[in-house]
């Protein structure tokens, strides 16, 4: 049965190697290539969000073919807000990492 309080956030959401038509879901500048799941977790924790499930043993529909990961966040707004404020906290780790 569809769960309509949380929202599912997917690995290949940021992943700036895939085009839009498997499955990345923002603008490349917003992206960040291969992201890990540890990553996108504390990407999410430091937004703000409060992470309910975790799994990386699951195929985004997409690409079936590679393992992907997700996480399941409380929905308080929508979702591209959401996706929105990860990427930033994202991204700005990534560019930390690297200087």
């Amino acid at each position: 049965m569809k769960d309509y309080e949380h929202v599912v956030i997917w690995l290949d959401y940021f992943n700036k190697t895939l085009p839009r038509s498997k499955g990345r879901r923002l603008e490349k500048e917003r992206c960040v290539f291969d992201p890990s799941l540890k990553e996108l977790s504390d990407a999410a924790q430091d937004a703000g969000f409060e992470i309910t499930e975790t799994d990386d043993k699951v195929r985004y529909p997409r690409r079936s073919y590679v393992r992907s990961g997700y996480i399941v966040l409380p929905k308080g707004s929508s979702k591209t807000k959401i996706l929105n404020k990860i990427s930033e906290k994202l991204v700005s780790k990534r560019s930390k990492q690297s200087k």
